[in-house]
């Protein structure tokens, strides 16, 4: 019933649903035919099931089919139709901030500035000037990231940012691997010392986030700092004077009440127990479209598909295993990685690898490693232990890389290629080779560059 109502193309994507077999789909996937029959007989059958994606899926060639695949799933059994059913990636999408108040596309006339794709950087601070690319680039201003650690191939990134003819300046709160490179190191402020907004993202509240204490020492916030060079370059549009706060209020507008934020620190968005129960999708018909017309005027497979990596494993291949990068327990990303305090939980950085593939390789558990491909190397030590299952490794991240065994980290061997939709990075796409090496250098105590 709900699939005739409130879905499209239910028939094309049951035929391509049926040329996957149990026995294919498990051998693609590396795992047995009975794990599928029993995970889809638990979700036919269980009343009031919710899926949980989360950001690993995605990290591969195929990972915008996949999650389109199993966003077909909810409607295939009316899932939507209960409060507590259907699908959830990430909440941070329902508060309808307004980003044209914030960021002006108007101003900006008939001038069209290009984008660069934070995943292809060290490509792109490489590239000299082309038709197909544009200008050369010449200055960058680095916030709320550290790219030398976070961006894949990153011995390319620090190629790029090493560049002499390149100007860069970086707002931090700390000597990251990025600000290694700085020409200048501007000091920003924390969450304690300024005005924001915090959109919803596991849960469904919108907070207020008001300073704490005065900036300290020399430290500005980020929208400061944008006034201040907006001012020396001349913009004198008003919105180029707006305090931090006020535009906090631009972002809300009449989507919440501004005081009540200012009295609770927090508000519940408004969300209807359950928004899909009688369609009302995001797409130009309003229902789960499982044939997607746009993509199919795009050139592109209107049906989610199967798409392989760009790196399938091959057991007699030059680089055997799969390797994920999950981050360490006890950072988020790169960050908290200069506190010595999670720093000695995670003690080292580590691979972890199954016994069976470290025998193999005359690994034991606590060996000095190196981690390689064509893109780079990198020394780690081995964990032996169940979690990473034969044939896939896992580089715990995301280590500064001047903290590495030889000045580098997990991204050395990430890949620059993206995403079949959206132009995402694949990290999870990637193989390598793991061999005994116990000669590896210590990292050098000040980066070179710095």
């Amino acid at each position: 019933d709900y699939i005739e109502q409130y879905t499209l193309g239910w028939d094309a994507l049951r035929e391509r649903a049926m040329t996957w077999t149990l026995e294919r789909a498990a051998e693609v996937c590396g795992i047995e035919a009975e794990q599928i029959r029993a995970l889809a007989k638990d979700w036919g059958t269980t009343p009031k099931a919710a899926i949980r994606l989360n950001y690993g899926m995605q990290r591969v060639k195929g990972g915008a089919n996949a999650v389109r695949a199993i966003a077909c799933l909810p409607a295939l059994t009316g899932a939507w139709r209960d409060r507590a059913g259907g699908l959830l990636l990430s909440s941070s999408g329902h508060f309808p901030v307004r980003r044209a108040a914030l960021q002006r596309p108007d101003l900006l006339g008939e001038r069209r500035p290009r984008t660069v794709n934070m995943s292809t950087i060290g490509d792109d601070l490489l590239r000299p000037a082309s038709v197909a690319f544009g200008p050369k680039i010449e200055a960058l201003v680095v916030y709320n990231s550290n790219p030398v650690a976070v961006a894949p191939e990153s011995g390319k990134v620090v190629q790029g940012f090493a560049r002499e003819d390149l100007f860069t300046v970086v707002l931090e709160h700390f000597q990251t691997d990025t600000a290694d490179y700085a020409d200048f190191i501007l000091p920003a402020t924390t969450q304690l010392e300024h005005w924001d907004i915090h959109t919803s993202y596991g849960h469904t509240d919108v907070l207020l986030n008001r300073p704490a204490i005065a900036p300290v020492g020399q430290s500005r916030t980020n929208t400061e700092i944008f006034r201040a060079l907006a001012a020396r370059m001349g913009f004198d549009a008003p919105c180029f004077s707006e305090t931090d706060e006020s535009l906090c209020r631009s972002a809300i507008g009449d989507a919440q009440d501004f005081e009540q934020l200012l009295e609770h620190g927090f508000a519940s968005l408004p969300l209807p127990d359950a928004p899909f129960a009688q369609g009302g999708f995001p797409s130009p018909s309003g229902k789960c479209e499982f044939f997607s017309q746009r993509l199919a005027d795009q050139g592109l497979d209107g049906l989610p598909d199967h798409v392989p990596n760009y790196e399938v494993a091959d057991p007699s291949g030059r680089y055997p295993l799969a390797m994920i990068s999950p981050p360490a327990r006890n950072f988020l990303n790169s960050t908290f990685v200069n506190v010595q305090s999670l720093r000695d939980i995670e003690a080292e950085p580590v691979l972890d690898m199954h016994p069976q593939d470290a025998n193999a390789r005359g690994i034991e558990d606590g060996a000095v490693v190196r981690v390689f491909n064509e893109r780079g190397v990198y020394h780690c030590k081995a964990r032996l232990n169940q979690r990473a299952r034969p044939g896939v490794v896992h580089g715990l991240g995301v280590w500064w890389r001047k903290l590495g065994l030889n000045g580098t980290n997990v991204n050395e061997l990430t890949s620059q290629n993206l995403t079949d939709l959206g132009r995402a990075p694949v990290f999870y796409d990637c193989l390598v080779e793991v061999t005994l090496d116990a000669s590896h250098q210590a990292p050098p105590t000040k980066a070179s560059h710095a």
